[in-house]
């Protein structure tokens, strides 16, 4: 694969023009064909009147194979949910948990994995003696999205196996920057929302299950979409479901179309740049960011991942964040940490506005 002509990518995100934009932990860009799909798919609508709405989950399917190439599963491991989060719950209630049954997460992970009562958090040093023979899952994100800390998926992955226990990846916070094959891992599930790494609108998500969970992991949400033959809508299947074997059977009714064929542009322009080119930018581009941070005196810890957590002793990274802003440099406050987290649309130019908008507040 030829090398990508970065300057040209970057001209497909017209948010970046006047701006360091220094922040896609939070939200990433939209790139032009992304929008563009989406008008397509309006002006569509009204051409049509929606007649040939059967061919719209032709499409999505379409987007399942791509997304299979992205993580590496196949298009039946995909089904298309409404976030990260819904894909957690629906997990959790599909394994019927006991009330001394527990899952165990990292110390200060997203909130998602904080607020169910069974989860039991723990820090990362304790993160192995903390699973039990009452422990049914392991959920915690591939890169945490404060420090950027990035645990070792196939250590942990060996380990749950081994005690016949789920696990859970969420990639909401790494797919897109960081390359990963699933099946090579043996995650069980791996969600994402795409509105971060996957320069998609919020509301692009699915949800990677893999066999043999998939067989005995039951769907909880059931629409007209549940029973195999759903597409044929002249005689729709009339009592108890009989769900398909491909992840599909986890969607239940219709889907977000605007939103996955924005979804379907942004994947495609990934794989089409080469996801191992992608992520080899991103981590150059956040090295330099550590070590530009550093020279201005702050202290950056090693994560292993695209994410940089900086502290300036004695400075508030709230307040650095918002007199960064004025200045239309893009970066977040995080649990004490000014985090900076660039994407292959970035540049070094951007890098170098942020060091000199930062220089007269420290």
């Amino acid at each position: 694969m030829s090398k990508p002509d970065w300057q040209k990518i970057r001209s497909e995100f017209p948010a970046l023009e006047n701006r360091a934009y220094l922040n896609t932990a939070t939200f990433g860009q939209l790139p032009r064909r992304s929008t563009e799909a989406v008008a397509r798919h309006w002006k569509h609508r009204d051409e049509l009147a929606c007649t040939d709405f059967l061919n719209w989950y032709d499409d999505a399917d379409r987007l399942r194979a791509s997304i299979a190439k992205l993580v590496g599963a196949t298009a039946d491991d995909i089904a298309f949910v409404g976030s990260a989060a819904s894909a957690l719950g629906m997990v959790i209630a599909a394994l019927d948990l006991k009330p001394d049954d527990n899952i165990v997460t990292l110390a200060d992970e997203f909130p998602n994995y904080l607020y169910m009562p069974q989860m039991r958090e723990v820090p990362w040093e304790r993160f192995y003696d903390a699973i039990d023979k009452n422990t049914r899952m392991v959920a915690i994100s591939e890169v945490n999205y404060a420090t950027g800390f990035r645990p070792p998926l196939e250590e942990i992955s060996k380990f749950t196996h081994e005690r016949n226990i789920v696990l859970f990846v969420d990639g909401t916070q790494s797919l897109g920057a960081l390359t990963i094959d699933v099946q090579k891992l043996a995650i069980d599930i791996y969600a994402v929302h795409g509105y971060k790494w996957l320069i998609s609108p919020p509301g692009s998500a699915f949800m990677v299950i893999l066999e043999p969970l998939r067989s005995t992991l039951r769907p909880i949400k059931v629409g007209w979409r549940s029973h195999k033959t759903w597409r044929d809508v002249d005689n729709l299947h009339h009592g108890i479901p009989e769900f398909a074997e491909s992840a599909e059977k986890y969607e239940g009714g219709g889907l977000p179309f605007a939103l996955l064929y924005a979804l379907e542009q942004s994947v495609e322009l990934m794989l089409e740049t080469g996801p191992d080119l992608i992520e080899q930018r991103v981590m150059q581009l956040a090295q330099s960011a550590g070590d530009r941070l550093r020279e201005l005196g702050a202290e950056v810890a090693e994560s292993g991942s695209q994410i940089v957590a900086a502290k300036f002793p004695g400075l508030d990274p709230s307040h650095l964040a918002r007199e960064l802003k004025k200045k239309d440099v893009n970066v977040a406050a995080r649990h004490g940490f000014l985090r900076v987290s660039p994407h292959f649309y970035n540049n070094n130019d951007d890098l170098e506005r942020l060091c000199e908008a930062i220089k007269p507040l420290i």
